[in-house]
Parts: structure tokens; sequence; C-alpha cells
């Protein structure tokens, strides 16, 4: 499995990595990942490469990534590219009138891309009083609601549970379930 996971610095890219390494390793498979570009700072485009698997190399070769894992709708554009024909997209959508673009449409037509659009910041402001800190966690519940990613919502709880900081867990646990409860089924 061939994750790429894109963002902005600050939203908690490299934790989303943890998790899915934590269920990796747990399960007794070969893990593999690297920051490929980006600034750790807040605001710079971060991209997280990671794989499950028997690979060689860290980095997701250009069409061969199975999920593309969006915290920004802007970094999604500039990264579908990393997406195999028949791969799956998470985006945090913050304005669906940019994803309405006709070229980009076709690109998803033609490379048969299974995009789940998620208003993340609306459900964040909603349910957590605007704190976009658990944005990332979001995304992996989002994840798992809509079957992409070869992980279990139970495999992915125990990974959050265990590696949140004791004073986030509980707020995750609860942002987790949002995000599974959003894309359920999609």
């Amino acid at each position: 499995m061939q994750y790429v996971i894109v963002g902005i610095g600050g939203q908690g890219i490299l934790f989303s990595s943890k998790v899915l390494g934590k269920i990796a390793l747990s399960r007794g498979e070969s893990v593999m990942g690297s920051e490929v570009h980006g600034m750790a700072q807040r605001g710079g485009s971060v991209i997280s490469h990671f794989k499950i698997g028997q690979y060689k190399s860290p980095l997701v070769k250009a069409g061969e990534a199975d999920a593309l894992l969006a915290f920004d709708q802007n970094e999604a554009v500039r990264n579908l590219h990393f997406l195999r024909n028949g791969g799956s997209l998470i985006v945090n959508v913050h304005d669906a009138a940019a994803l309405g673009n006709e070229h980009l449409k076709a690109y998803i037509r033609e490379h048969d891309i299974r995009v789940y659009p998620l208003e993340g910041y609306e459900l964040l402001k909603k349910h957590m009083n605007g704190n976009f800190l658990f944005l990332n966690v979001l995304i992996v519940g989002a994840m798992c609601g809509a079957g992409v990613g070869n992980v279990s919502y139970e495999e992915v709880r125990n990974a959050v549970r265990e590696l949140s900081p004791a004073k986030f867990a509980d707020a995750n646990m609860k942002v987790l379930e949002l995000g599974y409860e959003a894309l359920k089924g999609v």
C-alpha cells in the first residue's frame, strides 16, 4: 500500500504517518516513509510518502499511490499526479467550487480516481470549537469511513489512542469518530 499525505506545515501530517506506521508494524509489515518536500514550519508545503509492504525506496513514483490524503485542497490538486489509476483521494475541502474546474474533473474521470471530499474545517468549527489542530485525526478517520487505506477503524483507533499526548487523547477519539462517520458508507 502506497500513501502520499499532503498539506501545509502545522497540520499534523507526520502524526498521520506515525499512526499508519504503528498499525503496519503491529501487523509485522515492513514500513518506509519520507518527508519529501516542505517546511516543518507552519504554512509551508509538506509531502509525506509512506509505504507499507516490500518496497526498495521510500519515495512514491508519480502514478503509483493507492491513496492521497490531502489536508489542504490546493495541495491535493498539486499532488494528484501521484495517484494511480483507480486510486483514492481523501481531501479536506474549504471551497468546493475550486474542485469544479473542468480540467481537474476531466483528469479525475480519465484516471478513475475516487474522490472523498470532507469539509474538515466546518466539522471542526461545529464540533471542536474551531480547533483545527485535530484535522489530521479527522482525515484519518474519514479515510476509514470511506473504506480506503487497508486499515480498520479499530486499528486506527488503537494507534491514535496510544500515540496521542494524554491531554489530546479524548479529543482525538471524538474527532476520529467524527471523521469516520462523515464518510462512512460514501
